[in-house]
C-alpha cells in the first residue's frame, strides 16, 4: 500500500521579501542531501522520482513546494527514515550544521557543459538580473498591499470587543487541552498554510487536513483577531508539549493562518479569502469572529470605505502576482539555456548513487 504525501510550501514570496522556514522542517533529520545547480539542472525531477518510490514502498513522505515554480519542489523529506533532500540554490541557501556527517552538498553542475554556458554567459548574465528585478517589484509591491490591508484591518480592529476575544481563546484552549500536562517537548513546526505564486494564491488545506477528524473553520474580516488566537493556541500548546504544526500567512509570515495538533486530531485554520474553504464533513464547525467580536453595523457603517481598500487590495496583489508570472517567466528562458547545456545521464548516475544511500540506510534502520 502507497504512503501518504503531506504538502506545503517551505518558502514564501511575501511583502516581506523571500521568507524561509526551512530549518524548522529539517530538523531532526540525519542525511540532508543539497542539491546544487543552476535552473535546468534537474533538482526538482530528481527529489520527485526519489519521493515516488519511498511513496510506491509505503512511506510517507512530505513534500516541500515551491512558491515562485507551481510545477516544482524545492524539497522531499522521508520522515521515518530521518532522509531529505532539498534545493540549496538561492534564495533558500541551507547551512549545513554537521557538514559530511548529516549534511552532503550534491553538485548537478557537473552535468553541464560548461563551454555551451560560457557562450551565453551575456544572456544568462541579463537574465538573471531582469529575475531578480522582478521579484523585487512583486515584494515592493506585496509590501503596498500589505500597506493597505492594514488600513483595512483597523477598521475592524476599532471595533473589536478585545474581552470577549480573549475569552474565546481561552475557551477554545480550555476545551482543546483542559489539564493536559505531556511529559516530553513539543515538536513545534513551522511552514506556510499557502504561498503567493505566478498563477495566484495556491494552498494546501484539503491535503493537510484530511486526517484531521476535527477541523474548526475560522470566518471573520481582516484584524478580527483570527491571527492572535491562532498563536495563542500555539503557544498554549507547546507550553503543554503538545506537537505543533504552525502555519504562517503566505502573504504576511508575521501572521498564522493554522495550527494543526495531530495528536489530538484538531485543526483550526483561517477560512477566508484567497484559502476560504467550507464545512464538509462530520467534525467540522465554523467560528465566526466577526459575529462574536465585532460591533453589530460594522459591514454596513463602513461598506463605502471598506468596498475602496478592498479595490485597491485586490489591484496591488494582481499587480504583484504578474511580476511573480514575468519572473516565472524570464526563469523558464534562463532554464532553457540551462537544459541544452546538460547531460542528464549524469544527473540520473547522481539520482541512482542518492537512491543507492538511501536504501542502505533504510536497511540500517530495519
Amino acid at each position: 500500500m502507497a504512503g501518504k504525501i503531506k504538502n506545503y510550501f517551505a518558502g514564501g514570496n511575501t511583502a516581506r521579501g523571500f521568507h524561509n522556514l526551512y530549518d524548522s522542517n529539517l530538523q531532526g533529520l540525519e542525511r540532508l542531501f543539497i542539491l546544487k545547480g543552476g535552473p535546468g539542472t534537474g533538482k526538482s525531477s530528481l527529489m520527485k522520482k526519489i519521493g515516488s518510490e519511498w511513496l510506491e514502498k509505503g512511506y510517507n513522505i512530505e513534500m516541500l513546494h515551491c512558491s515562485s515554480d507551481n510545477n516544482s519542489i524545492d524539497g522531499v523529506l522521508i520522515p521515518a527514515l530521518k532522509v531529505g533532500i532539498v534545493d540549496g540554490t538561492a534564495p533558500h541557501v541551507i547551512e549545513p550544521k554537521a557538514p559530511g556527517a548529516v549534511e552532503e552538498y550534491i553538485n548537478l553542475g557537473e552535468a553541464w557543459n560548461a563551454r555551451a554556458l560560457a557562450v551565453q554567459k551575456k544572456s544568462i548574465q541579463m537574465l538573471t538580473n531582469q529575475i531578480s528585478k522582478s521579484f523585487q517589484k512583486a515584494y515592493a509591491t506585496f509590501k503596498e498591499a500589505l500597506e493597505i490591508h492594514d488600513d483595512w484591518e483597523k477598521i475592524y480592529i476599532n471595533s473589536m470587543d478585545f474581552n470577549k476575544a480573549d475569552q474565546l481563546s481561552n475557551k477554545l484552549i480550555e476545551s482543546f487541552f483542559g489539564k493536559m500536562k505531556l511529559n516530553k517537548a513539543a515538536d513545534v513546526r513551522h511552514r506556510f498554510l499557502g504561498a503567493a505564486t505566478p498563477k495566484g494564491a495556491v494552498d494546501f488545506v484539503p491535503n493537510l487536513t484530511e486526517e484531521i477528524p476535527k477541523r474548526y473553520f475560522i470566518k471573520g474580516r481582516p484584524g478580527s483577531g483570527k491571527s492572535t488566537m491562532l498563536k495563542k493556541l500555539a503557544t498554549a500548546a507547546e507550553e503543554r508539549g503538545v506537537d505543533v504544526e504552525v502555519y504562517h500567512c503566505g502573504f504576511d509570515p508575521h501572521s498564522l493562518d493554522m495550527v494543526i495538533f495531530r495528536e489530538l486530531g484538531i485543526a483550526v485554520f483561517d477560512s477566508t479569502a484567497p484559502h476560504e474553504y467550507f464545512p464538509s464533513r462530520d467534525g467540522d464547525e465554523i467560528i465566526d469572529m466577526y459575529e462574536i467580536l465585532i460591533d453589530q453595523g460594522t459591514d454596513d457603517l463602513f461598506a463605502e470605505i471598506i468596498s475602496k481598500i478592498a479595490a485597491k487590495y485586490r489591484s496591488k496583489m494582481a499587480e504583484a502576482t504578474s511580476y511573480l508570472a514575468k519572473a516565472k517567466e524570464l526563469h523558464d528562458e534562463l532554464e532553457a539555456i540551462y537544459i541544452a547545456a546538460m547531460d542528464f545521464s549524469v544527473v540520473e548516475r547522481i539520482q541512482a548513487k542518492i537512491a543507492e544511500e538511501i536504501k542502505e540506510l533504510a536497511g540500517a534502520k530495519w
